[in-house]
């Protein structure tokens, strides 16, 4: 773990799918379990420490999938714990900023 010094958004391929294909379903479900898992341990550390959080960020267009990936990818931590905001797309302004590692 880091002190997320060294962490830029823009440095992260969002079309990253760990070389897991379609057909490679019983494996993409075993990387869901461990992550799932990982992510539970995650937040009884950090809620323990009151100190850090974590960010997941699910962005995809429209009816692409986001409410199912988050009831997945969030089954296995504590629902009090977690703090749920949905907003619109940034202006290209703010997108510029974000992507681009300013404040």
């Amino acid at each position: 773990m880091t002190d997320g010094d060294g962490f830029r958004l823009k440095d992260i391929d969002p079309g990253d799918t760990l070389n897991l294909k379609s057909e490679d379903k019983p494996r993409a479900k075993e990387a869901l379990a461990a992550g799932i898992q990982a992510l539970a341990s995650l937040q009884d550390m950090l809620y323990a420490q009151d100190r850090w959080g974590m960010l997941l960020i699910f962005q995809a267009m429209d009816a692409a999938g986001k409410d199912s990936a988050i009831k997945h990818v969030m089954s296995g931590v504590n629902p009090q714990g977690v703090e749920v905001y949905s907003f619109k797309s940034p202006s290209p302004r703010i997108w510029t900023t974000i992507t681009s590692g300013g404040a």
